[in-house]
């Protein structure tokens, strides 16, 4: 359904992954665009794949939503998952396209139950190893 303000609309199967990713780990990360005002599933990361592989998943001139299932151990040696979202907007992307996925963030997001933390980064080095620890811990 769109969304009055942003015109924007969700595609099913965006929350059909993202719930796939949250319930069976099927997936590592899930990349998201937004295509004719909707919102649809542009890349699945299989559960082998790397942080690495979802960086390079995010394309270096164009905006993209995406959620990362992020595993760790506690301090007490206990395992965790926390999924966070990253709403990708590179500095050299189209000022319509940073615009058109500002706008519809966070009704995006709001369709999306169980996110940790958010990112925004408009470079590789602001969604960074370090930063995502320092903010899951």
């Amino acid at each position: 359904m769109a969304n009055a303000a942003s015109g924007m609309a969700v595609n099913d199967e965006c929350k059909l992954k993202f719930r796939e990713l949250k319930a069976k780990r099927t997936y590592r990360f899930i990349v998201f665009k937004i295509e004719q005002q909707e919102v649809v599933v542009d890349k699945v990361g299989g559960s082998a794949e790397s942080y690495s592989d979802f960086s390079a998943s995010l394309p270096a001139d164009e905006c993209r939503y995406a959620v990362y299932d992020f595993d760790f151990t506690t301090e007490e040696n206990v395992q965790k998952s926390k999924i966070f979202f990253v709403a990708w907007s590179p500095d050299i992307s189209k000022v319509r396209m940073k615009m058109v996925y500002a706008s519809s963030k966070d009704r995006f997001k709001r369709e999306l139950d169980g996110i940790a933390f958010e990112l925004q980064a408009t470079d590789p080095s602001e969604m960074s190893m370090d930063i995502v620890k320092e903010r899951v811990f």
